[in-house]
């Protein structure tokens, strides 16, 4: 299998951890990057699944009104007073 290398920018604490975890599991820190990748984007979050709406499918339409507020200056009067 050919690889491609790509180069990231990490954050020093999350550095630290991926140092770590790697030690800990006795792998090399890419071969950790690419299982979490892999990981992730086999996961529902990764396209969005596991979304609000999604969630609240059985409900949407229920109620009437305008769709979204901001549609109307006139429906934010006073909103947060």
């Amino acid at each position: 299998m050919t690889m491609t290398t790509v180069s990231l920018k990490l954050p020093d604490p999350l550095a630290v951890r991926l140092a770590e975890t790697a030690r800990q599991k006795s792998m090399s820190k890419s071969a950790l990057i690419r299982d979490a990748l892999e990981t992730y984007l086999r996961s529902d979050d990764a396209v969005g699944k596991d979304s609000a709406l999604s969630h609240a499918a059985d409900i949407r339409g229920m109620l009437s009104g305008p769709e979204d507020l901001s549609v109307n200056r006139k429906y934010l009067q006073n909103f947060g007073r």
